[in-house]
């Protein structure tokens, strides 16, 4: 019997980005506030677009990819940081994370040092609540209230 090729490796579908909004309610020692986060995110390619927003303002825009790195914009702090890893940068009241998978994961199982989830359903979490520090080491707290989370296109 002669030898046969292996079958060919087929390359993995690709990731199917996942669209979510939380409301949000914070309370640190800048004040109290309420908002919409809204995220794009895509595991395989490390994509992610985080857009942070207060009534009639947007307060963070993160956006980039694991090939060509991440943008951090926070307009009222005239903060413009860009890195290579999401690790290196400091998202805006969540926990620190080093990378979308991780990030996706907080999202839909609550794993993260100091969050807990409230509320959930057969999707995952419903409710997040977060205590921890901000950048100068002053407790903070975030409540995240998902209304919507869609696998895309």
């Amino acid at each position: 019997m002669p030898l046969q090729a292996p079958p060919p490796i087929s390359a993995p579908a690709p990731a199917t980005p996942i669209r979510a909004q939380y409301g949000w309610g914070y309370a640190g020692p800048d004040g109290e506030g309420v908002g919409t986060l809204s995220l794009l995110m895509e595991a395989a390619s490390g994509r992610l677009i985080l857009e942070l927003h207060a009534p009639g303002e947007r307060l963070v825009l993160l956006e980039g990819d694991r090939a060509s790195g991440y943008r951090l914009q926070v307009p009222r702090q005239k903060l413009d940081q860009r890195a290579i890893s999401l690790s290196q940068l400091p998202l805006p009241f969540l926990p620190q994370v080093p990378s979308v998978e991780a990030l996706l994961r907080l999202l839909r199982t609550g794993e993260g040092t100091g969050v807990s989830v409230t509320k959930k359903d057969a999707q995952g979490p419903l409710k997040l609540h977060w205590r921890g520090q901000d950048a100068h080491g002053k407790a903070e707290q975030v409540w995240l209230d998902r209304k919507r989370w869609e696998l895309g296109k």
